[in-house]
């Protein structure tokens, strides 16, 4: 008898992670982005104008808009791309952004438990290193503490980086309630940790070469224009200011800066453009890779469900047999 390769395993869940890369042809995804950060960066850059006219006030809430800005603005865009992973029609971006508006609390809500959860267990490893100021055997003690409190703290971490943010905005996106995100949260823990944090490795390492190439294509091309403008074109035009332009240093003055020339001035403004295409890119392919990452779990909990017979109902999401099937 001929055995099939499962449909959920390591090298299928791989391959999805790989296939993020075709996020760059999402223009619904990019554009929502781009956006985000526009509006995000121009709010930063009146909140360090409030700043310097020693504004605290005023600069708080211009901080609090980009904050909110990007982080709604990505999470329509994540909706988007939730479609194209899973296969289903693409919402357009107005109503990306309206059910962005309506969901993005849950989200919130999981960081905050989460928080909570991580100083716990920061309070927790302070009591057991407090027991090394106990008299005549706090010396002692301290080493064993120690063994213990390194990794204890170091898994957190490690958790919340490749565990809890990854999986936490996707789950949301997919519909999931702050109960059902922390469920979640907590089987891939139990069940299959080390896959997890290698799916959520790999979708940082395509995200960095994606924007290594990004990087490489905006420097080459911005040097070439550079010496194309200076040197057979003669124009006016500060090397300096625009290649930084080209990688976000410097695109909003200071007040009180010296004006550039004519030429510097719209060739940065131009740099801020492809500063801001550049972002984007590697953006929606690690938001993509994020989607590709959950709907892995999703199905390997389907899987765990239905060959193992002591599964627990209450471990599925309310309103779901513990076996719902794949989700594309």
């Amino acid at each position: 008898m001929r055995v099939q390769p499962s449909e959920t395993g390591p090298l299928q869940a791989l391959d999805a992670v790989l296939r993020s890369i075709d996020s760059v042809r999402n223009g619904r995804a990019l554009y929502l982005l781009l956006m985000s950060f526009a509006g995000s960066g121009m709010m930063l850059a009146m909140a360090r104008g409030a700043m310097a006219r020693e504004s605290a006030v005023v600069a708080a809430l211009w901080g609090a808009g980009a904050f909110f800005t990007v982080f709604y603005g990505s999470s329509a865009a994540g909706l988007v791309l939730m479609d194209e992973a899973c296969g289903r029609p693409r919402r357009y971006p107005a109503d990306a952004l309206r059910q962005a508006l309506g969901i993005g609390h849950r989200l919130l809500l999981v960081v905050l438990v989460v928080l909570l959860a991580v100083a716990a267990v920061v309070a927790l490893a302070a009591a057991l290193l407090g027991a090394g100021q106990l008299p005549g055997v706090g010396a002692t003690l301290l080493g064993a503490v120690v063994a213990l409190v390194v990794p204890l703290l170091g898994l957190t971490a490690l958790t919340l980086v490749t565990l809890v943010g990854p999986i936490a905005a996707p789950a949301v996106w997919a519909g999931l309630s702050v109960r059902e995100v922390l469920a979640m949260i907590v089987r891939q823990m139990r069940r299959r940790m080390a896959q997890a944090v290698m799916l959520s490795a790999a979708v940082s390492l395509l995200t960095a070469a994606v924007a290594g190439l990004v990087s490489f294509v905006v420097l080459v091309g911005g040097r070439a224009v550079l010496a194309l403008s200076v040197f057979v074109l003669g124009l006016d035009l500060a090397p300096q200011p625009f290649l930084a332009a080209l990688f976000g240093v410097g695109l909003a003055a200071a007040p009180d800066a010296p004006a550039l020339p004519a030429h510097t001035a719209s060739a940065i403004t131009g740099a801020g453009v492809v500063f801001g295409l550049g972002l984007v890119v590697p953006g929606a392919v690690y938001l993509r890779g994020l989607c590709e990452l959950f709907l892995a779990l999703r199905r390997y909990d389907d899987e765990f469900d239905q060959t193992d017979p002591l599964v627990d109902v209450a471990d599925a999401p309310s309103g779901e047999a513990p076996a719902s099937g794949p989700l594309h």
